[in-house]
């Protein structure tokens, strides 16, 4: 699948499918005006009669159109003009792709929609390029016979005043971070049988060698020389040894590094997840997912900025060799810690890699972790919670979720949470004891791994999982927050 862009009349675009887009309670203007002309003005009656009204997302597909060398044409509402953003176009465009790649296409064409307040014509040309993408891909990996059909060629079909020169970045843009998105959803999709601590460490290496990154994989022995207590504690249930992955993309000036949460496969541990809680647990690893996809994708777009990328990758399984409750664990920076829940396992892996990360002289850290079902509570499944220990950087990491149309929202860390994870035999407890403020608790306990590093903590328990499709998402791994750590990386400094 490649990104394509034109000029040419919608009229004269050849392909399967034509899309455009729809403003809410607008007129045709412009070219759009121009097709109504060349379909005799169906387009106009079928707003008149109310078939198409511009609400978001709302498709009407039109088949054996006549007039236009595209035979099939589908009208994308777009919402209100003052009101639309890149995450509504991203979605307008997943909309689209999702509603007619069921069966075989070869060529889609959709007119980048123009006059957006807000948006320049090559952000909305990247939006949607990237909403197209994301909607051609189903999440049937295994399926004898797939779901969805991607089409070899996707044509954005511009107007003559955006610049080539910017057209041609937008379409590389978007094809690189669509690429990675659709890594980390792959990742996150994959069986626990195929997708484990090893198998996710020799495909980071297989990325690190097309792309130009350092990669440095340790491996139990030499995590047990890293004094990774903690890390090497939630992986002696399995038989599959942990791993931590370490990317290097050398730029310049500061250090920006991710840090990602990769338990390939979660039951819980001793503690252990009922069948349903732990039906989707290999999902467990979408914070590493984000963090490799993003490293391609940073390396790719050969992004100036010094940026590290740290995996923790671990099985959390019951056996002999399990971790137990009331086990105390010494971390990297010699913090010792009470276990009270083994299925709080996550901010245990989390924190020997992020002190790890301190002691590679990051100047700045982002994590992201599906860490808390107390999370979901608060924000539901769409919405990460965002905590930190710097304001500065909080805001930071949250213009730059907005610029890629993801969402997160801060949640407080004032001081008294930390009373919650205190121990009576330890520094630390891994759990906070009570169902009150367990996001908050967490990402308390995570704060003692950072020093004074700005540091920002992303629990994408929400959104890196969606239970059931809707208009712009299969069911499965969403591949969440790639793109803001893209954004973030290409603003840093």
């Amino acid at each position: 699948m490649r990104l394509t862009f034109s000029t040419t009349p919608f009229h004269e675009i050849e392909a399967d499918w034509l899309i455009v887009g729809a403003w809410e309670n607008e007129v045709w203007q412009g070219a759009l005006a121009d097709l109504d002309r060349k379909l005799d003005g169906t387009l106009t009656r079928l707003r008149e009669r109310g078939d198409i009204r511009g609400k978001a997302k709302e498709l009407t597909p039109l088949y054996e159109v006549r007039g236009l060398k595209t035979p099939r044409l589908l009208v994308v509402g777009l919402g209100k003009r003052d009101k639309i953003d890149f995450a509504g176009l991203v979605d307008a465009g997943s909309a689209a792709a999702r509603s007619i790649t069921g069966k075989g296409t070869k060529r889609l064409a959709i007119a980048v929609p123009d006059g957006a307040p807000q948006l320049t014509v090559e952000t909305a040309a990247r939006a949607v390029g990237v909403g197209l993408w994301h909607g051609c891909e189903g999440p049937g990996l295994r399926k004898s016979k797939p779901d969805r059909f991607a089409p070899a060629e996707i044509c954005l079909i511009t107007s003559a005043n955006a610049t080539t020169s910017g057209l041609e970045r937008a379409i590389h843009e978007a094809e690189t971070e669509s690429r990675a998105v659709s890594l980390a959803r792959e990742l996150v999709n994959l069986p626990p049988c195929e997708l484990f601590p090893e198998s996710f460490a020799e495909r980071a290496r297989e990325i690190a060698e097309r792309t130009g990154l350092d990669c440095q994989i340790l491996d139990e022995n030499q995590l047990e020389g890293e004094r990774m207590g903690a890390l090497l504690a939630v992986a002696r249930g399995s038989e599959r040894p942990a791993r931590l992955v370490v990317l290097r993309h050398h730029g310049q000036g500061n250090t920006l590094s991710l840090v990602g949460k990769g338990v390939t496969f979660d039951s819980g541990g001793l503690s252990l997840k009922t069948n349903e809680q732990m039906a989707d647990m290999k999902c467990d690893m979408a914070g590493a997912a984000a963090v490799l996809a993003a490293m391609q994708a940073i390396a790719e777009l050969k992004l100036p900025a010094n940026v590290i990328g740290v995996m923790a990758l671990v099985e959390n399984l019951p056996s002999g060799k399990a971790m137990k409750l009331g086990d105390v664990l010494r971390a990297r920076n010699g913090k010792t810690i009470e276990v009270l829940n083994t299925d709080a396992e996550g901010r245990l892996v989390l924190a020997d890699a992020l002190a790890y990360a301190v002691d590679q002289k990051a100047d700045h850290l982002v994590n992201l972790a599906t860490l808390t079902g107390a999370c979901v509570v608060a924000l539901g499944t769409e919405v990460a919670g965002l905590m930190g220990n710097n304001e500065a950087w909080s805001e930071q990491v949250l213009s730059a979720a907005k610029a890629a149309g993801e969402k997160a929202w801060p949640l407080p860390m004032f001081p008294h949470y930390s009373e919650l994870i205190k121990s009576d035999i330890a520094d630390i407890k891994n759990t906070g004891g009570t169902r009150y403020g367990g996001a908050i608790s967490a990402a308390k306990f995570l704060e003692e791994f950072v020093g004074n590093v700005p540091w920002v903590h992303l629990d994408i328990a929400g959104p890196a999982w969606a239970e059931r499709e809707n208009a712009v998402l299969d069911a499965g791994g969403t591949g969440c927050f790639v793109r803001t750590l893209v954004e973030l990386t290409r603003n840093y400094s």
